[in-house]
C-alpha cells in the first residue's frame, strides 16, 4: 500500500500546459515600466513604488528609464504638444512587445487644460492600451490598470507570432 501512495505523489506534481500558457505567464509578472511623469500625476506614480501600494507584487517594480529596457510606458499627465515628439520617439525607441497606460484625466482626455498647448489624449499620438480615470488617480487605480494590462498580456498568442526563419543559403544563391 505504501508503494502505491507513493506512485500517486509523483504523479500528482505532474503539471501538464501550453508552452504559450508558460511563456505569456512568465511576461504577465514581469513588466518593466518606463514612467513617464509629466505633472501631477507622476507624484501618484511615485507613491505606486512606495511600500505602502508596492508595485513589487505584480512583478512592476523596475522601473527603467532607459526605453530599451522596459515594455510599459505609463504616461502620467498633461503632454504638451511640444513634449508630444519627445514621448512618440521615446514609445519608438522601446522593443515589441509594448504597451501604453495614460494615467489620469489630463493623459487620457487633456483634462481641464482645453488650450492650444495640451494635447487632448495622448492616444493622439500613441496606441492607448489601459486607461487610468481620476485627477490625479490614486495609486490603487494604477495598480487596477496594472492588473488589466497583465490579463491582457496572458491573452495575446506570442508564439503565434513568432515567424520560422527560412534556410540559410550561401551568398549568391536564392530561392
Amino acid at each position: 500500500m505504501a508503494e502505491l501512495d507513493y506512485d500517486r505523489k509523483i504523479e500528482g506534481n505532474v503539471v501538464v500546459t501550453r508552452l504559450e500558457a508558460v511563456v505569456n505567464w512568465f511576461r504577465k509578472y514581469s513588466v518593466w515600466p518606463m514612467p513617464m511623469g509629466l505633472s501631477c500625476c507622476a507624484i501618484e506614480l511615485m507613491a505606486a513604488g512606495g511600500s505602502r501600494f508596492d508595485i513589487a507584487r505584480f512583478g512592476a517594480e523596475v522601473m527603467r528609464f532607459s526605453p530599451r529596457q522596459s515594455d510599459v510606458m505609463i504616461v502620467a499627465g498633461a503632454v504638451t504638444y511640444k513634449m508630444a515628439h519627445v514621448v512618440r520617439r521615446i514609445y519608438d525607441q522601446m522593443p515589441e512587445p509594448k504597451w501604453v497606460v495614460a494615467m489620469g484625466a489630463c493623459a487620457s482626455t487633456g483634462g481641464m487644460y482645453r488650450s492650444y498647448a495640451v494635447l487632448q489624449g495622448v492616444d493622439r499620438v500613441l496606441p492607448v492600451d489601459v486607461y487610468v480615470a481620476g485627477c490625479p488617480p490614486r495609486p490603487e487605480a494604477l495598480l487596477d490598470a496594472l492588473m488589466r494590462l497583465q490579463a491582457r498580456v496572458a491573452r495575446e498568442p506570442i508564439l503565434r507570432k513568432l515567424k520560422r526563419p527560412g534556410p540559410i543559403l550561401p551568398e549568391g544563391k536564392s530561392r
